[in-house]
């Protein structure tokens, strides 16, 4: 056990580029229910499910941490449904793909959609439905 006892997490914060496209990406494409801006501090935050995601504006725009080592993520789960809706949206936006990852072990299984948002930051959506065994569709198949 840990020196600390911490309660819970308050936010995460995403660097982005550019504000208003971010909040367009996350809100709009992805669903995340916009809480509002933070004053004029160059930060908006999102909601979705217990998670607080605060997007925040770099003072100069650079390349993410995830376009150079793609562990960094962040991930979301969705179910099988909007997994493949959202396969059938990328497509159709042009959204960059990184891969598709169907995870038969370890922690986190399930069917993996790694993406990049319009700042380079590499996201998931995680369908923990898919098991072993069953079908594989490439990305340009599902949907």
């Amino acid at each position: 056990m840990g020196l600390l006892k911490i309660e819970g997490v308050t936010h995460w914060s995403i660097p982005v580029n550019n504000l208003e496209e971010a909040e367009a990406f996350y809100g709009e494409l992805l669903g995340l229910d916009a809480k509002g801006r933070l004053g004029n501090s160059g930060m908006s935050c999102f909601n979705v499910g217990d998670h607080n995601i605060l997007l925040c504006e770099l003072d100069e725009p650079t390349q993410q941490a995830s376009q150079r080592d793609r562990k960094v993520h962040h991930s979301f789960t969705v179910t099988p449904e909007t997994f493949e809706e959202a396969c059938r949206i990328f497509r159709d936006r042009s959204v960059p793909i990184d891969d598709l990852v169907y995870r038969e072990r370890g922690f986190f299984t399930g069917r993996e959609l790694y993406f990049f948002d319009p700042s380079g930051n590499r996201l998931e959506l995680r369908d923990p439905t898919w098991e072993a065994g069953m079908p594989t569709p490439s990305f340009e198949d599902i949907g």
